[in-house]
């Protein structure tokens, strides 16, 4: 179960951007951006430290997280996908990764681990015998 995040907890900010002239770019236009405060959230504090320590994220020494989303002319699409990301993010620091089980060798790799110990111990000793080399000097 991953935990919720609150409507309340959520902030958005619109962004109008102006391209070269001064004249509004149509398609940032719409452009939003998200602000979550992790701190100051909600949230379990494992899933907080889990956020905090995300890497790659747009997560600033406040601990707020910043989420753009620019993709589609309406605000309220933007701000689906925004929220969508969010969820999805919380999510993924939500998980709590299984420990691996430690697995014994089996009877298949025991003997390919002995056959080549084998092999290396014939290559060591016919590599130290000179006198099997046909390019030995005898007198």
């Amino acid at each position: 179960m991953t935990p919720a995040v609150s409507p309340d907890e959520i902030q958005f900010t619109a962004i109008r951007a102006q391209g070269p002239g001064g004249q509004n770019v149509n398609k940032v236009s719409s452009a939003v951006h998200l602000r979550f405060d992790i701190r100051a959230s909600s949230l379990p504090a494992a899933v907080k430290d889990a956020l905090l320590a995300l890497p790659g994220r747009r997560v600033n020494k406040d601990g707020v997280l910043v989420i753009k989303a620019q993709a589609s002319r309406s605000q309220e699409e933007n701000r689906a996908a925004a929220l969508a990301r969010l969820e999805a993010i919380v999510a993924e620091a939500a998980q709590v990764p299984t420990p691996r089980r430690a697995t014994k060798p089996t009877y298949g790799s025991k003997q390919r681990r002995l056959k080549g110990k084998a092999l290396r111990s014939e290559v060591k000793a016919a590599r130290g015998n000179p006198s099997s080399t046909p390019n030995a000097v005898s007198d």
